[in-house]
């Protein structure tokens, strides 16, 4: 997801052209050198390659913190309710993230953040270590100092800054619910004091009300209730100090003072969260964090990533690419986060307190980007979880009334279009990972939600067989995306209507799956939106974005038929057109000085890997039998649109989406269909990786010789036999074993 309101959707940014000119001409001089300069721009973050039992440090935070990507670069476990991140203290679309790597302020450490979106929203209970003289700017930086990068180092579950004006060292870890704090107050020990600013609100967040009172000498609790991107926030916090209070004042902030001079001036800070309560926001605390030690919650955090990061190991490779590739395996498991209690209550969007049983809550779904490649990835690494994802959706639909599109913090932002729940619930109930029963429950929720007629031109949808440009009502924009990303939900619910014997259910929306149909005019040889009578909108050019296509053009949509692909290219006329089209794609470049809206970066031709429409496209090729096709686009989007440096995403990270696709190329495979439980081949990154599999099992994938320009696969070998196809079954990869790509 790249924006998300209309008033932002062809905000030009001159560094994306920039990028795109840059991504295209690498080997050109003038450029090659301000890649170099890019690429020492994270030489203070990079890390020590080759060691797969401290996979943690491999990871390079500050990837994707500069250009597009909205990353943040702060602590966090694996899926983490906390996201303890440093704070620039501006709003502004580069800072979604609350931090953005050309700036140099830092106006807060705050335990919420959104990985890698477009839209600006929580950056809840903010915490700054200051001494006086104060640094205040006008608003809205305000209170802050001023940082430099050399200080700054950061890996999976750790991150450390030097804060100039006051001469005090932060160091930043996490738990699953609680973020730990560790300040150095290099002078002034006598009088350090810490501020807590709940009021402040950045971007589309704003502080309804705030509350703070003091339990005891060493530990304050209270509450931020919020407005925002997510509606009517609640969040609760306990906050306890490793030495004393001396002094708590409170106006448009808290100011607490503490004498650190028999602590030599070191003050750990340890907040934890709770939606429900602060006797929940307690009771997490005594849980994770009951005592001040911060190297033994670093040492718990960078554990839990060892573990996580461990389930790939890769056996060779060079510096930079284990480092991208580590760094997109952290990134693809920032999101959805943590969301219940330790004792597994949570707050559903009902506002009523619900209880897990035997399970987890999670929230922060960004799903019309992260059923993609995210979600199939979870499955496989992550299937505890992904089977907890699944259960936090069915919960969310039946306390809510219908699927969720985007939701967190117990609230529906209805951003974005589709009900892609239903593909990340299909593909769990197909893999096995929920039980018949809360399968049914799941079918029922899709179902509901695909027949809400008032809802989002769904009934004219379904009505027509497809949605209408010149539809009426709340959300009428992108009409023919919402058309076709219907049809492939439609397609997801036939398949688990079928997998539970439920043919009628089946039988009508595998029907509906086909209106994509629909709107293909064979004039033009594009998807393009189309009125209620019928006729085509005129004037139409592919290359034009508009308010019919959702963040993307003609060009970038043609491809959303992920579910047929062979019916796509009958429609097209053919394999041989089919192949041309993908061709020109990747070839017809944007006109010169032509301005491109914010999400169109990482471009080759009108190929657009900034964005998730395009993400599987590469892999079409596999499709008419020109699997080299393939494996020559997905090697350049790998080796030219990953890099190790701030700027090294070359588009939203998107809760983990554009990284996962990164893991899944740089395997050799890619779920195009994430409910066909079947995988397209491509070439690999790595020469062996070893992917630990449920059950023990274990897939051990080699390409001898594969490189940047050692790239074509002449044959795949499963345990010694040729695979007939460039594909290979959910049910094969799971089975473990040797699979071998040959190298021409």
């Amino acid at each position: 997801m790249k924006n998300g309101v209309s008033n932002i959707l062809f905000k030009v940014v001159t560094v994306n052209k920039i990028t795109n000119v840059l991504f295209d001409n690498l080997k050109e001089m003038k450029y090659f050198a301000l890649f170099l300069a890019l690429s020492m721009m994270a030489a203070c973050t990079t890390t020590n390659g080759g060691d797969n039992n401290n996979l943690s440090r491999e990871v390079n935070p500050l990837i994707g913190t500069d250009f597009t990507g909205n990353t943040y670069p702060g602590a966090q476990v694996p899926y983490g309710m906390v996201q303890l991140s440093p704070d620039n203290g501006l709003p502004g679309w580069d800072r979604i993230a609350g931090y953005f790597y050309p700036d140099s302020t830092i106006a807060g450490f705050s335990h919420t953040h959104l990985s890698g979106t477009g839209a600006g929203d929580l950056y809840d209970i903010s915490y700054l270590p200051v001494v006086e003289p104060l640094s205040i700017a006008d608003a809205p930086l305000g209170l802050h100092s001023k940082f430099r990068h050399q200080s700054e180092k950061a890996h999976a579950g750790y991150y450390k800054v030097h804060l100039d004006d006051y001469d005090i060292d932060v160091e930043l870890t996490a738990t699953p619910r609680c973020g730990i704090q560790r300040y150095t107050y290099n002078k002034s020990c006598d009088k350090a004091i810490v501020v807590l600013n709940l009021s402040k609100a950045m971007n589309w967040d704003r502080t309804l009300e705030w509350h703070v009172e003091q339990l005891d000498s060493v530990t304050i609790a209270g509450h931020r209730f919020s407005d925002g991107w997510a509606r009517n926030q609640k969040l609760y916090f306990v906050s306890r100090f490793s030495q004393p209070i001396r002094s708590l004042e409170q106006d448009s902030t808290v100011v607490m003072t503490f004498d650190l001079s028999k602590a030599k001036g070191v003050l750990t800070l340890s907040t934890a969260l709770s939606a429900v309560s602060m006797e929940g926001a307690e009771r997490n605390l005594r849980a994770e964090a009951a005592g001040d030690d911060f190297n033994g919650c670093l040492a718990a955090a960078e554990k839990a990533w060892n573990e996580a990061l461990g389930k790939v190991k890769v056996a060779c490779g060079n510096r930079d690419e284990r480092t991208v590739f580590y760094t997109a395996l952290y990134h693809s498991m920032l999101a959805p986060t943590l969301y219940d209690d330790v004792n597994g209550v949570y707050r559903g969007p009902d506002s009523l307190m619900h209880e897990a049983k035997g399970w987890h809550n999670y929230s922060t779904f960004s799903l019309w980007d992260t059923y993609r490649a995210a979600h199939p990835l979870y499955t496989i690494l992550q299937p505890e979880r992904a089977a907890d994802m699944a259960r936090s959706i069915i919960a969310f639909a039946e306390q809510n009334g219908r699927l969720p599109v985007w939701n967190m913090h117990a609230s529906e932002t209805d951003m974005m279009i589709g009900y892609h729940a239903a593909a990340v619930l299909a593909e769990a109930s197909l893999k096995g990972l929920i039980n018949e029963a809360e399968q049914r429950r799941a079918l029922a929720v899709c179902v509901a939600t695909a027949n809400l007629d008032d809802y989002r031109q769904i009934g004219l949808y379904k009505q027509l067989g497809y949605v209408p440009a010149d539809a009426e009502g709340e959300g009428e924009n992108w009409t023919l995306s919402k058309t076709l990303e219907y049809a492939y939900d439609d397609h997801c619910i036939a398949v688990l209507a079928r997998h539970l014997g439920d043919d009628a259910t089946a039988a009508t929306f595998e029907a509906r799956a086909k209106n994509y149909q629909n709107v293909y005019n064979p004039a033009t040889g594009f998807m393009q939106p189309r009125l209620k009578n019928g006729e085509f909108v005129e004037p139409f050019k592919p290359e034009d974005y508009t308010e019919y296509i959702c963040e993307s053009n003609a060009w970038h949509y043609l491809w959303s038929v992920q579910h047929d692909v062979d019916g796509l290219i009958g429609l097209m006329g053919g394999a041989e057109r089919f192949e041309a089209k993908i061709d020109s794609l990747f070839t017809y470049k944007p006109a010169e000085g032509e301005e491109l809206p914010i999400f169109s970066t990482g471009m080759i031709g009108q190929y657009v890997h900034g964005n998730e429409p395009c993400h599987h496209v590469a892999y079409l090729y596999n499709y008419i039998g020109k699997p080299q096709k393939t494996q020559r686009y997905v090697t350049q989007i790998v080796h030219e649109l990953y890099n190790n440096t701030p700027a090294g995403l070359c588009g939203n990270e998107d809760c983990g989406q554009t990284s996962a696709w990164l893991v899944w190329s740089a395997l050799g495979l890619y779920p195009v269909d994430p409910v066909s439980l079947v995988y397209q081949l491509g070439t690999p990154l790595f020469e062996e990786v070893t992917v630990d599999l449920p059950g023990g099992k274990k897939l051990l994938i080699k390409a001898k010789g594969v490189s940047r320009e050692h790239y074509t696969v002449r044959e795949v070998k499963l345990n010694g036999a040729p695979l007939s196809e460039p594909s290979i079954s959910h049910e094969q990869l799971m089975q473990g074993g040797l699979l071998e790509f040959v190298m021409e």
